[in-house]
């Protein structure tokens, strides 16, 4: 129990009065926790600490590596700027021995600091102090950049740009069609084809496959055991969840994703209507929060991988076959592999992707659209938000929808911020008919569908989001799917396609054990809550499939 007696010799609450001594004793929490035991976990919501009894370490993880920032002694005080910021906590904390520690609420803590300015001073300080130590610890500890040479209009450079980006791995670019300096790189990496990598360490990869730039980087990209009680296929905002909740609640976890975590939400710039996140939060930061947490729990997430075939047990476990032939033993699976973006149905829109055409928001290149004249295809929320992304960037963001309203297809919250921003033009009744540009795009032709008028305009930047696919060829004749290629669940389809006497459970496929998630569902509603929703409720159905198997 917190007392006044024990509060009155620290410094940090010299200035109070006994009756706020008094006060504060009252509304404190008296935290006590054995050695090793976390007090809390980045990303965690934020409380203000002072340590008592103890010493705590301070870490955080960047890539798989933990670094260790900082040590906290009896007496230092801890928490206050997340609370200022609104923010999660940004590091973990764990006893390095027995603690004790008092904890106060963010309201509490802020109703403290507006009574006493003796209090918000010394508070001060040791924020002062704490700042100097992360970053002589950020300095030393960070993680070694690597350095990716390569032109703008090469695909592959594009390719292992995306990677790295979409991966949070820390790399800087160098074009040298942009006039770059290479002379401080190996001669090896100046004279090889490319693009070309260079690690941390030093050696030298001419255009190296995806998959084995992933595993010199330190990603897994291959199972560890031959059987597990669950397989995820995907890694979006419902393969993610899945992912957590089942690794956290005992299940051995392997998660499969071919691209980057985060799936077509990760990609997203800004997403303003996630419950919790007033403030919004960028795809890559919830799914590098939601990637931490599955790892923590235990799970496996493999990158660069792709599953080619489900082959059903019938009644022992299904088998789930990888990329290269390899296969892996699976008491359930999840099948959360979202859905692609259409291309565009135009000639040249093959030869020109990558090269001015773009699908999807490719954050990587917002950049490079620096005054210049960028144009996006789409009327949904994902096009919005790239439009409102690359405003910051772009001289001029025209925005083209085929429908005559703008509420069809975007959030409310959405439409506003366009309305606001004095470089974004929001186009109706507009469609591209034509691609111009031989080596790289020039131009489009856009036609107004009322009237039939066209007019040519010239950019060298077109991002594309009309509309996704479910792609899951991969899956013929193993589960039940409807003509657009979506996963059939629960009573989606007959008794005549489902072998068991029981009926299947509501996210559950045509083959008992196998379930479907998130966009790849049929009948689905594309939105990340509804995706980690129903990769939550799914992990309750597989506990009861298994049960039932069992």
């Amino acid at each position: 129990m917190i007392t006044p007696d024990l509060l009155r010799p620290l410094d940090l609450f010299s200035s109070l009065t006994d009756d706020a001594l008094e006060d504060v004793a009252h509304v404190s929490a008296d935290v006590r926790l054995n050695e090793g035991e976390y007090l809390l976990q980045e990303g965690d919501a934020a409380s203000f600490y002072v340590l008592l009894e103890g010493e705590i370490d301070v870490t955080k993880e960047v890539n798989g590596v933990v670094h260790p920032l900082d040590t906290y002694f009896p007496g230092d005080s801890f928490g206050e700027l997340p609370i200022l910021l609104g923010s999660p906590a940004a590091a973990t904390l764990h006893a390095r021995t027995a603690i004790r520690a008092l904890r106060l609420e963010p309201l509490d803590f802020t109703a403290l600091l507006a009574q006493s300015e003796g209090l918000s001073a010394a508070v001060m300080r040791n924020l002062t102090r704490r700042v100097g130590n992360l970053k002589r610890a950020t300095l030393q500890g960070a993680p070694a950049i690597t350095t990716l040479v390569g032109e703008a209009a090469d695909l592959d450079c594009l390719g292992l740009r995306e990677f790295l980006a979409r991966n949070q791995l820390p790399f800087r670019w160098l074009d040298p069609a942009d006039g770059c300096d290479l002379s401080d790189l190996p001669a090896e990496a100046q004279q090889a084809p490319q693009p070309t990598v260079v690690l941390p360490d030093g050696e030298v990869l001419s255009r190296p496959h995806v998959r084995d730039l992933a595993e010199r980087l330190g990603l897994q990209v291959a199972p560890t055991l031959g059987e597990y009680d669950l397989v995820v296929i995907g890694g979006g905002p419902a393969g993610l969840a899945a992912a957590v909740y089942a690794a956290s609640e005992g299940l051995c976890t392997l998660l499969v994703e071919k691209n980057a975590p985060g799936g077509q939400a990760g990609t997203s710039s800004r997403i303003e209507n996630y419950l919790g996140f007033p403030n919004g939060l960028s795809g890559d930061e919830l799914s590098a929060r939601a990637l931490r947490q599955a790892r923590r729990f235990g799970a496996e997430v493999l990158a660069t991988r792709e599953v080619t075939a489900l082959h059903p047990g019938h009644g022992a476990p299904h088998e789930v076959e990888l990329d290269g032939g390899e296969r892996v033993q699976a008491r359930s699976v999840i099948i959360a592999t979202g859905v692609e973006w259409r291309t565009l149905p135009l000639a040249g829109a093959e030869r020109l992707t990558g090269r001015g055409v773009m699908y999807g928001a490719a954050r990587t290149e917002a950049p490079r659209t620096r005054g210049r004249d960028v144009y996006l295809i789409g009327g949904g929320n994902s096009a919005g938000q790239a439009a409102m992304h690359f405003s910051s960037y772009a001289e001029r963001v025209t925005l083209l929808i085929r429908a005559d309203r703008i509420e069809k297809g975007m959030s409310q919250y959405l439409i506003d911020q366009l309305h606001g921003k004095a470089n974004v033009t929001v186009c109706l009744n507009c469609e591209v008919t034509a691609l111009h540009g031989e080596a790289a795009l020039e131009g489009l032709t856009v036609r107004d569908t009322r009237s039939g008028e066209e007019r040519h305009v010239d950019t060298d930047a077109l991002f594309v989001f009309i509309g996704a696919d479910a792609r899951t060829d991969w899956l013929d004749g193993t589960v039940k799917r409807d003509e657009r290629g979506y996963v059939c669940t629960g009573l989606d389809f007959g008794r005549e396609d489902w072998p068991l006497r029981r009926d299947p459970f509501l996210l559950e496929t045509s083959l008992p054990g196998v379930f479907a998630v998130g966009d790849v569902r049929r009948g689905s509603i594309k939105r990340v809550a509804a995706g980690v929703g129903e990769g939550s409720m799914s992990v309750a159905l597989v506990h009861e499939y298994l049960a039932g198997r069992d």
